[in-house]
Order: C-alpha cells, then sequence, then structure tokens
C-alpha cells in the first residue's frame, strides 16, 4: 500500500509518522511517500522520519520527493498538509487584518480568504493528478481553511474521492472525557461520539453519547458549572445556557470580535510569528542525527491528536469499519433544510464505500444564521480562488460576517491581490 502526504516537510509530519507505525498491524502500509517543494525541509523532516520508521523496525520504506506525480502515482491515499506561501504568508494574512482593523487570523475573516485563494489552486491540481496517476485513491486534506478547500474539490474534482478533516472535533471529545475522567468516570475513547454540526472552524458540538446513550445533560450542566466558577473564562454563562451547546472555540472570533480585535493590539509576536519560532525548534531538533522519536516540543505546535485522526481515518476506510467520525464532506441531503451540495462538518460512517454523512436535525435559527451567511462567503470564495474573478472575491469579503465595510472592501482587495501576487496567478 502506498499513501503519500503532499507539504511532506511540514513539522507534523513526525506526528504522522507515529500514527502509521501505531497500526502497522491493521493498516498494511509499505511505502510512505513524503512530497514537498522544498528540499531544505524535505532533508530536515523526511531523513528524521526515515530514522523514526527504522528505528520502529521499518516496517514500510519512507520516500523523499519534489516530485508532485512521481509521489502520487500508485497511491490509494492522498493526504495534504501544505501552506502554500509558508508560515511567511501566514504572517502576512494576520497583519492584513489587523492593517484595516479586522480580525486578523489563518482561517477566517480576510486571512482566512487569502488563505483559500492561494491554496484552492493547488489542491486542484493534485486532485487532477490523482484522477491521472492514482485513479480511484482518496484525497484526504488536512490544509486549511479545510472546509473551504474541501468546498471546492466537491464542485471541481467530483470524481475523486475527498474529505477534509480536523483536530478540533477530537480534541472537544478528549477534552470531554478527561473531564469525566476527573469525576472518577472513565471512558475508552472508542465507545464514544461527539455530535457536532456546521463548517470547519464554525460548529456547535451538542450531543455526547457513550455506547449510544447521551450524556449531554451531564456534560453541558457542568460546563455550564465551570463557568459560573470561573474556571472557564472563554463564554458567558447566558450564552451557553441559551445555545445548550458547546461553540466551536473559533467562534470567538465572532462572538467576541471586539475582545478578539484588542488581542491583537499585543502584536507582536502574532500567533504565526510564535509558530515560526517554534518551527525553527523543532526543525533544529529533527535535524539531530541520533534523533528517532519526536521533541515533546510539538506539542506547542498545536496538533494535538493529528496522527490519531489522520491515521484512524484512513484505517476505518481500509478496514471497512463502519466508525464515526467527524469530517468535512457534502452532506448530501443529511441534513433535510440545507442545500445537500453544501458542504458541512459532522458526524460520518466511514468503511470501504465511502464516508457516508448521518441524517441529523438542522441547527437553530440563531446558528443557521451565521451558518449561511459564512457558507455564502465560501461559495463566493471557491468561485474566486478556481476563476481569478475579482468580482466574485470583492463580494466574499462583502458577505462575510468579519469582512470589511463596503466603502473599504476594495482597498482590503487590493492590498490582499497585491501582497499575494506571487501566488495568484489566476488573478493576472
Amino acid at each position: 500500500m502506498k499513501v503519500a502526504v503532499m507539504g511532506g516537510g511540514s513539522t507534523y509530519t513526525p506526528e504522522l509518522v507515529n500514527g502509521f507505525l501505531e497500526r502497522v498491524a491493521s493498516f498494511p502500509l509499505t511505502e510512505l511517500w513524503l512530497m514537498d517543494i522544498s528540499q531544505e525541509r524535505l532533508d530536515v523532516v523526511g531523513k528524521f522520519a526515515q530514522r523514526m520508521v527504522q528505528a520502529a523496525g521499518a516496517p514500510f520504506t519512507v520516500h523523499l520527493t519534489t516530485n508532485l506525480q512521481e509521489a502520487i502515482r500508485g497511491a490509494q491515499y492522498v493526504t495534504t498538509q501544505l501552506r502554500v506561501g509558508g508560515m511567511a504568508a501566514r504572517r502576512e494574512d494576520e497583519y492584513l487584518g489587523k492593517r484595516h482593523g479586522l480580525i486578523g487570523q489563518e482561517t477566517t475573516g480576510v486571512g482566512g480568504m487569502a488563505k483559500a485563494l492561494r491554496t484552492i489552486p493547488v489542491i486542484l491540481e493534485i486532485a487532477r493528478t490523482i484522477q491521472a496517476l492514482a485513479p480511484g485513491a482518496m484525497l484526504v486534506n488536512f490544509t486549511n481553511p479545510a472546509g473551504l478547500v474541501t468546498e471546492a474539490l466537491a464542485r471541481y474534482a467530483p470524481d475523486v474521492p475527498s474529505a477534509g478533516v480536523c483536530n478540533v472535533p477530537i480534541n472537544t471529545k478528549m477534552n470531554i472525557l478527561d473531564g469525566l475522567a476527573e469525576q472518577g468516570i472513565t471512558i475508552a475513547p472508542e465507545r464514544a461520539e461527539l455530535d457536532t454540526l456546521g463548517l470547519n472552524h464554525l460548529t456547535w458540538h451538542r450531543d455526547f453519547k457513550v455506547d449510544g446513550e447521551s450524556m449531554w445533560s451531564q456534560i453541558i450542566g457542568g460546563y455550564i458549572t465551570s463557568i459560573k466558577d470561573g474556571k472557564n473564562d472563554d463564554w458567558d454563562v447566558e450564552l451557553i445556557e441559551s445555545l445548550r451547546m458547546m461553540p466551536n472555540y473559533y467562534l470567538q472570533y465572532f462572538y467576541y470580535t471586539a475582545k478578539k480585535m484588542a488581542q491583537q493590539e499585543s502584536w507582536p509576536p502574532s500567533r504565526a510569528e510564535a509558530v515560526m519560532a517554534i518551527e525553527d525548534d523543532l526543525l533544529r531538533q529533527y535535524a539531530e542525527p541520533d534523533r528517532s522519536a519526536p521533541p515533546a516540543d510539538l506539542m506547542k505546535r498545536g496538533g494535538a491528536y493529528y496522527s490519531t485522526v489522520a491515521t484512524q481515518l484512513l484505517n476505518a476506510h481500509y478496514n471497512d469499519l463502519n466508525e464515526t467520525h467527524v469530517v468535512n464532506v457534502p452532506h448530501c441531503g443529511a441534513i433535510a433544510t440545507y442545500p445537500a451540495d453544501w458542504v458541512l462538518e459532522m458526524p460520518c460512517k466511514v468503511g470501504r464505500n465511502g464516508i457516508t454523512p448521518i441524517a441529523a436535525d438542522p441547527l437553530p435559527p440563531v446558528c443557521t444564521g451565521l451558518l449561511t451567511q459564512v457558507k455564502m462567503y465560501e461559495l463566493l470564495t471557491v468561485e474566486a480562488a478556481v476563476h481569478g474573478d475579482k468580482n466574485a472575491a470583492y463580494q466574499a469579503l462583502v458577505a462575510h460576517p468579519l469582512g470589511p465595510s463596503v466603502d473599504k472592501a476594495h482597498a482590503v482587495l487590493d492590498d490582499m491581490l497585491t501582497i499575494n501576487a506571487p501566488y495568484l496567478p489566476q488573478f493576472k
């Protein structure tokens, strides 16, 4: 079995390698191909990955390449974890927002839009290569903005099986299990399922089942108590009591915009600048010739449970386990009142026949209103990215609830296109 990783020079790659090593008994990987456009990153991260696998008895081989076609040819699975423009482009995305008095963030608002414009054409080219050289292979996208990129894949590469994944749902699940363990209730993760719905980084968690039985009343009650007791200052208690749901923490950008804007005033360092320092340190450690295990500092990068999310999904698909995973896919009518072609982040059954969304009730109007507005922004951004359509890009900015006022939209767009010009040939 061959698995190809696009963006194999990522500092996350050792986590992914660990996930494959932990599942060699059930997931018979023979060739792991790490592809990256940076030979320098491949030399450091890729050779470290090779040492990791060698230290584990070499159950599979690790191949390094800068050639897209060579990496994908004959693969059964292709994962994407790339960053067009590198971390420097992420920093530009953050300061683009700050410069215009807007939220500066890599996956939402104007920064998320800039990243999507750079990323979607690259991911679609990967999908075309899969169709030509590895027909039938599944593409699993980790690249942010994951839901928006998956929306583009669903609309412009429908013949390539694909799904978008994120580690927020599994982090939420594990945090809930940790909280129960503190109460003396120990539950194995495979017994628990999180019910969440929305868009990537715009979801609401609304149920938690153990062996099919809901524990939500106990969990949300404890969550509300933690806010009242001052142990959780992320949310106002009135909001959680009203919704009876846990919002994805990215929703703080929408619910507490002024607070998030104030936090930007302390920059530098922005998150990108902080991560750049973390990555420099990680790469130095990866380059140590005697190192064959990931350093503890990898957790500072923010990828908790990344290897679990990635390899569990592939394992469930390959072994036809019919497991429930939270992924981004077109819901195909599973939410009756939402357009069937919308990509949503939601629980799905995963087996050899593919990824099947589980039918569920829609979100309440207070959530659906925001979801719909952001989905319209996503659809406009996809059209702008694919066709180099500047008018669609302008409308996407106007549609986004965190976008600029109409009188400033053209200035923001011109700034966005100028600083990203090397990565946006479609707009020329």
